[in-house]
C-alpha cells in the first residue's frame, strides 16, 4: 500500500488575512487551495511547507515567521492512505505599506493567489484545504477525515 504524506500552509499576512490560490490543475475541478504539496524524503512538515510556499507563491522561506505544525489529518475515504499536516505561520511584509505579494509560479496549477479573511474563504475548497480550515476553526472534520491536533491554535 502506498501512503501519500502532504502538507498545507495557513499563511497569515500582518493584517490577519490568509493566502489562498485558485487551483486550475488539468483533470480536476477548479477549487481554492492553500499552498502546499507532498513531503519529500528527509523533510519535516515545516520544511516541506516552507519549500512548497516558495515554489508555489514566490514567498521566500526567510520571510515566513514562526512556522509550526498544529494538526495532522488522516483521510479515511480513499483507496490509499493520505496524511496531511497543517503548518501555520506569519509572513513579514515586503514594503513599508505592509503588503505581501504572492506570484503565480505554477500557471498550470494556479490561476491566481489572493489574501482573504480566514473566516470566509472562497468556495469550493480543495478537500485538504477544507479540512485544514475546519481544524483551524475547531470545527468537526469533513466526512472522510480524522483530525489530530498536535498544538494549540
Amino acid at each position: 500500500m502506498t501512503a501519500v504524506v502532504g502538507v498545507g500552509a495557513l499563511l497569515f499576512a500582518p493584517d490577519g488575512r490568509i493566502l489562498i490560490g485558485h487551483r486550475i490543475k488539468r483533470g480536476e475541478p477548479p477549487t481554492w487551495c492553500l499552498p502546499g504539496g507532498h513531503v519529500e524524503p528527509g523533510e519535516t512538515f515545516v520544511q516541506a511547507a516552507l519549500r512548497e510556499v516558495e515554489e508555489e507563491t514566490g514567498i521566500a522561506a526567510g520571510r515566513v515567521c514562526e512556522p509550526r505544525a498544529f494538526a495532522v489529518a488522516l483521510r479515511t475515504d480513499v483507496p490509499h492512505v493520505a496524511v496531511t499536516a497543517c503548518v501555520v505561520a506569519r509572513v513579514r511584509p515586503q514594503g513599508p505599506d505592509g503588503t505581501v505579494e504572492a506570484v503565480v509560479t505554477e500557471p498550470d496549477v494556479f490561476g491566481e493567489w489572493r489574501w482573504v479573511g480566514p473566516e470566509d474563504p472562497p468556495a469550493p475548497l480543495f478537500p485538504a484545504s477544507g479540512m485544514l480550515f475546519a481544524a483551524w476553526h475547531g470545527r468537526p472534520a469533513p466526512d472522510g477525515w480524522t483530525v489530530h491536533r498536535i498544538a494549540e491554535r
